[in-house]
């Protein structure tokens, strides 16, 4: 067998790197806090056959010109907006990503954040630890139900219906938008297809599950945000351009949104100063796919997407 060389943009977990040697592959994996990392890949991609970057890594024309050798670019994401897909394919690179497997970890996520900003939880945590708890009072911290409202899903894919599933528990109403209908999600948890405007409208909580396009860049923006229910609560797990946040600090500000759970920003990793200083506002950095098995399972992905690709000539899971 060729000994292939496989450069890995950052320090993932080891059951991935494990397959990958285990084939007598060379394995060079980066250090994701190193300053020089951007020059790093930039150097050694040149004798790469594989590269297996991260979402945060950029994966454009530039680089792509300097790996003659470059054969499958496995992303360790779901997503893969951090890559010219169009230019890779027209080199014969193969692109993948790693599906399904986030897709628990991140609903669970985005229902700790719908609790989280709903049932004031951090505060209550911090005011705890502050000392400042002198027992119990009719009006310490009121937030908002949960049970028996009104859920909006932006993006009913394989995320945005593990979410809505997960809503009958608190026998939730079900609105989602999607560009095809989702019959079997309608018919499993009584969800109703509605377009954006009366989605923003009639909505409780919004959570966001859409992929990152040109059509769904600031898919929520200063003018259809105003039509947003006052007293709703947003919801993102997505992508952080999906939303104009300039706009979302607004509404927050003027009381329009009670609050909001962000796993993600527009210009990640800065986050506004004046997100930074919301209270009715629960910030993440960006784990809806931090749990061990999850992380675990990606990274093994991955790895079986390369292996693939460099020895059977196919993608387990292509996006080209």
């Amino acid at each position: 067998m060729d000994s292939f060389t496989v450069l890995v943009t950052a320090r993932i977990p080891e059951p991935g790197i494990q397959l990958l040697k285990e084939r007598g592959y060379r394995v060079e994996v980066l250090d994701e806090e190193d300053e020089q990392l951007e020059h790093l890949i930039f150097t050694k991609i040149k004798n790469a056959d594989a590269l297996l970057p991260l979402l945060s890594h950029k994966v454009d024309r530039r680089l792509i010109d300097r790996a003659p050798r470059l054969k499958v670019i496995a992303n360790y994401a779901v997503g893969y907006n951090n890559i010219d897909v169009a230019y890779a394919s027209s080199k014969g690179i193969v692109v993948t990503n790693t599906p399904d497997i986030l897709t628990p970890a991140t609903a669970d996520l985005t229902w700790a954040l719908i609790l989280s900003v709903a049932k004031r939880i951090v505060e209550g945590d911090a005011l705890v630890r502050a000392g400042k708890f002198k027992g119990w009072r009719p009006k310490l911290l009121l937030g908002g139900d949960v049970t028996g409202k009104t859920l909006g899903i932006v993006g009913a894919g394989r995320i945005g219906q593990a979410v809505g599933k997960r809503a009958l528990g608190f026998n939730m109403s079900l609105l989602y938008v999607s560009p095809h209908a989702k019959p079997d999600f309608e018919r499993d948890t009584g969800a109703k297809r509605v377009d954006l405007t009366t989605l923003l409208a009639e909505s409780d909580y919004i959570t966001i599950h859409c992929p990152l396009t040109e059509e769904t860049h600031h898919l929520l923006n200063a003018r259809n945000m105003n039509r947003i229910k006052r007293g709703a609560y947003l919801i993102n797990t997505a992508r952080g351009q999906v939303v104009e946040e300039k706009a979302l600090v607004s509404l927050l500000k003027s009381g329009h949104l009670a609050g909001a759970g962000l796993d993600v920003y527009e210009f990640e990793p800065a986050v506004s100063e004046e997100l930074l200083n919301m209270k009715n506002v629960v910030l993440l950095p960006h784990i809806g796919s931090a749990t061990v098995e999850t992380r675990n399972e990606m990274s093994r992905m991955a790895a079986r997407n390369i292996i693939s690709v460099l020895e059977e000539g196919k993608a387990i899971h292509p996006v080209n």
